[in-house]
């Protein structure tokens, strides 16, 4: 206990403040004067009275120190000692102590706002139970590694496996939503009943679907997600048993999903309702519209799960040919399938924050070794004083560690802000495809990662000036000529340092410049038609008052005719699927007159109106377009792309050629008409795979999608259109509103590839900016310890030409060699990222030679300003200084 209450004074003494020294100072002060007081009266001068008082007492200094000893802990005592120390010197320098700090923010921002983004997609689980055990499971195609899945396949998979404790399966889709106001098209998942159960997720309130919920005929039932609860029904708990009619059936609510909930393949979805097999597709083998989400059994990996799946696939192939030829399977980690995409692109965008921080960390220690110059005399008087190398070692760490926390405070602040800044780029329904965005923020992840570099930051900065301090004996620093040894020492150090910020620079510009002329080139891809002054939307129509082909295509006749007499519309198309939305909704096909041994012919399948390519400004090649009379009651006749062409009819004139499905049933048959240019359905960086176009006439249906060519700003045109299509029927519901050129620039691909061209840049612009400023305090340096020698050199009669030649050679050589290492790492790095580019090769000579010209030119710059002030040295002045 007396140790204990020893321990306590100890730290009551240390953060007791001035006023408890102060009265032990008053204390020592009495009885100094008590001593000499009896001195004097004793007959003693007034020297030797005081003289002898100091020595009965032991010396004041030692006295306080004892005092300090006994009553704090001396090593924390020291080391506020050092923080108010280190602070004072900051405050000092303002100038050096501002650009430190913010080359810090800078440096720990970038580098704490991007590994937020990474923290949240690669290393964060997926937000379901033992996630790591869910795999995604499709078929596969020679054009598609994943394919969708028939439903007659997956009852089968599900039957057959031995890998999986649950297999289900979903899609996506509009349902037709009965309001008060009308219909209203909404988003929509139709899953099988143990969707939900294989996830790990639950309602928040009532239950999940029974099994049997799915089978066809079972009574509707509906699970709300969380968002929808709240906007829809104001999160009333009586919502449960409430009816809502879909596509003119009626589903009652049986409860409502978690918060934050959802599943990314499915997007933006509002109501779940059970799969019922029940359409035209799922009565098929031959159609295929679903996807897969299994649970791997205990102890089953992927490649395990992998292998059974493709052994079933093979089997039913062997069983039924005609529909299953060429059907493998896909199973992946429902991680990789999330977030695979994305993960290049984030790793590359951290490392260029790290080397953005590496440049921020070489700038400050450059500027840490500039001020140890500075201070070398100071340092040696203290270290003539009795100050040992372990004490100058701990100031050197202190200020190290007050100058890091600085950066670190203002550096997560300003992450904070980036992260905000980020994730409002992010449109809402891409939000709902990348959901896993939701979870960033300064959570203990991110803040240790902040941490962690601080500390690593600070251990350099700590580093660096030790390092010089051991190099030289600190007693010839007392004396001014050894000032020329030294500073000679830190311009090469100092110079190796800039290098290394240039090489640095080097490979984010080019990193920067490649990314952005690869999205450059992604937004000006050939898409087969013209962007700009088009507008579209989607539109459905209920099956009971449009069940009838008749019906259907009175109706796409009246919606083109209702548009194209507003004003400012030129013309008006339809289509079943929307260009630039991705390769899907295939059909099989055989060649009449052709070779035939089975394979898998299978190409883009899309209904479209007689205006469609017209409105479009589609190239056509050969052949005609559709006539708006060529209905059901006419020839079938199909329009296919030139990738159709060259893949099927390489060397032929397809037009007057026919083609139909595998068995060349009389119904399939169809006559090419027409060879368009190739349309780019899929999405902006994939491939354009061969196409055919059938006429929205002789294959109608309740759901298609509008396109409207404008005179004028096509945005201004969308009011008018959906107000337009609801006259022609209350019926009628419309769905996502947009311009082409706004789908296209919001598109996640074009997204992901404007974000990263866009923070890589900014990093290099950084960067190239730390660098330069990194090139000049060296050369500026230089300058100031060679005044004496360029005093003399204009004394003798050297020109101001000739001392501006000598600067920027030197300038010229750093900029070369930093350059020139740069091109080397610039390789080697634009390698490792070729997957992110599009339309570019990672060794790109024209970038390269940009950015080198560049960096070259901002380093002549850069130097131009020292040279100058080397240049008007004036010879005197120089002389007498030195």
């Amino acid at each position: 206990m007396k140790q204990l209450r020893a321990w306590i004074l100890r730290f009551r003494g240390l953060f007791g403040g001035d006023h408890e020294r102060k009265d032990f100072a008053a204390e020592i002060e009495s009885h100094l004067q008590m001593h000499i007081d009896d001195n004097l009266r004793s007959g003693m001068t007034a020297e030797e009275a005081r003289r002898d008082a100091m020595i009965k007492l032991g010396g004041v200094e030692a006295v306080r120190e004892a005092h300090s000893a006994q009553n704090t802990v001396p090593f924390l005592e020291s080391f506020f000692q050092d923080i108010r120390f280190a602070l004072r010197q900051l405050l000092r320098n303002p100038g050096f102590t501002f650009t430190a700090v913010l080359m810090l923010t800078l440096g720990i921002a970038a580098s704490t706002a991007i590994f937020s983004f990474v923290d949240a997609t690669l290393i964060k689980p997926l937000p379901y139970n033992d996630p790591n055990r869910l795999v995604h499971v499709t078929e596969s195609i020679a054009v598609f590694p994943r394919a969708n899945l028939s439903y007659f396949d997956y009852l089968d998979w599900k039957k057959q496996n031995q890998v999986f404790g649950a297999l289900e399966v979903f899609n996506d889709r509009g349902f037709m939503m009965s309001t008060a106001s009308g219909p209203e098209l909404v988003r929509g998942t139709r899953v099988s009943a143990g969707f939900l159960k294989t996830l790990g997720v639950a309602p928040v309130i009532g239950r999940d679907f029974y099994q049997g919920e799915d089978h066809p005929g079972a009574p509707g039932a509906l699970l709300l997600s969380y968002e929808s609860w709240q906007t829809r029904f104001g999160g009333r708990k009586d919502v449960l048993g409430q009816s809502i009619t879909l596509n003119d059936a009626p589903m009652q609510v049986i409860g409502v999903l978690p918060r934050g909930f959802h599943f990314a393949p499915t997007g933006n979805t509002e109501f779940w309702v059970p799969l019922q097999p029940n359409n035209q597709c799922e009565q098929r083998r031959s159609c295929h519209d679903l996807e897969g989400i299994a649970r791997l059994k205990d102890g089953v990996s992927v490649e395990t799960a992998r292998a059974n799946m493709k052994s079933i696939a093979a089997q039913l192939e062997g069983q039924y040919p005609d529909s299953n030829a060429g059907q493998g399977a896909s199973v992946e980690p429902l991680y990789e399938v999330i977030v695979g995409d994305v993960r290049p692109i984030l790793l590359t965008l951290l490392a260029g924050a790290g080397l953005l921080q590496l440049i921020a960390c070489v700038n400050v220690v450059s500027l840490l070794l500039v001020r140890f110059e500075s201070r070398r005399r100071e340092i040696a008087v203290r270290g003539a004083l009795g100050a040992s190398a372990a004490r100058l070692v701990r100031q050197f760490i202190t200020e190290s560690l007050v100058l890091v926390s600085m950066g670190a405070v203002f550096g997560i602040v300003t992450a904070a802000l980036t992260m905000n800044v980020l994730l409002r780029l992010v449109s809402k329904d891409m939000m709902f495809q990348m959901p896993y965005l939701l979870g960033i923020g300064m959570n203990t992840h991110v803040v240790t990662f902040a941490i962690g570099v601080a500390l690593v930051a600070a251990a350099l900065f700590s580093v660096a000036p030790i390092v010089r301090l051991s190099s030289n004996d600190l007693r010839e620093d007392l004396n001014e000529s050894s000032r020329g040894a030294s500073g000679m020492l830190w311009r090469r150090f100092g110079s190796n340092l800039v290098v290394v910020e240039l090489a640095v620079a080097m490979v984010l510009l080019v990193g920067a410049g490649l990314l952005a002329k690869s999205f450059y080139r992604l937004l000006h891809v050939d898409l087969g038609f013209e962007p700009n002054h088009l507008a579209s939307l989607s539109v459905s129509a209920p099956d009971a008052g449009y069940s009838k082909s008749e019906q259907q295509v009175a109706l796409a006749r009246e919606v083109e005719n209702r548009l194209r007499q507003l004003p400012g519309v030129t013309s008006v198309g339809l289509t079943s699927t929307l260009p630039v939305n991705g390769n899907g909704n295939t059909n099989w096909i055989r060649m009449v007159g052709k070779p035939f041994n089975g394979e898998h012919n299978e190409v883009n399948h899309r209904d479209v109106s007689a205006s469609y390519f017209p409105t479009l400004k589609t190239t056509l090649l050969r052949g005609r377009y559709f006539r708006e009379d060529e209905d059901a009651s006419k020839p079938n006749v199909v329009i296919i792309n030139q990738a159709f062409a060259k893949k099927y009819f390489l060397g032929e004139d397809p037009v007057g050629q026919k083609i139909g499905d595998t068995e060349l049933s009389p119904q399939s048959l169809r006559e090419i008409v027409g060879v368009i240019d190739d349309l780019r359905e899929s999405t902006l960086d994939s491939e354009t795979i061969p196409s055919e176009y059938v006429p929205f006439n002789q294959s109608p249906d309740t759901y298609f999608n509008v396109v409207i060519r404008a005179s004028q700003r096509e945005d201004l045109l969308l009011p008018s259109v959906v107000t337009a299509i609801r006259g022609i029927s209350g019926s009628l519901g419309t769905l996502g509103e947009t311009t082409m050129s706004t789908r296209i620039a919001t598109s996640q691909t074009a997204y992901l590839h404007r974000s990263s061209a866009w923070l890589v840049g900014g990093f290099a612009g950084m960067a190239l900016l730390l660098g330069l400023v990194g090139l000049y305090g060296v050369i500026a340096y230089s300058v100031s310890r060679r005044t004496r020698e360029i005093g003399v050199r204009i004394a003798l009669g050297a020109q101001k030409r000739s001392v501006y030649q000598m600067i920027l050679n030197e300038a010229g050589r750093l900029t070369v060699v930093g350059i020139l290492a740069g091109v080397i790492c610039s390789l080697i790095a634009t390698t490792l990222m070729k997957k992110l580019l599009f339309g570019v090769r990672s060794w790109d000579i024209a970038t390269l030679a940009l950015v080198a010209v560049v960096l070259g030119l901002s380093g002549v710059a850069a130097s131009f300003l020292p040279a100058r002030r080397a240049a008007s040295v004036n010879p005197i002045e120089a002389l007498r200084v030195e």
